[in-house]
């Protein structure tokens, strides 16, 4: 998926289509300036969601 594909699929936060992008924006720059996950933080949330309860859950 592209970004642009990205983007087009994101929920509407503001009706005013400036305003919502304007929400977009400052959501990206926080998570550009995110340090990237660690190969633990990333095991941790993998079993998280393959969990039987989550699982059910969804």
């Amino acid at each position: 998926m592209t970004d642009e594909e990205r983007r087009a699929a994101r929920p509407v936060r503001f009706e005013d289509p400036k305003r919502n992008a304007a929400y977009w924006a400052r959501i990206d720059a926080i998570v550009d300036e995110a340090p990237p996950f660690s190969d633990t933080q990333r095991a941790i949330i993998r079993a998280a969601f393959h969990q039987p309860v989550a699982r059910e859950a969804a």
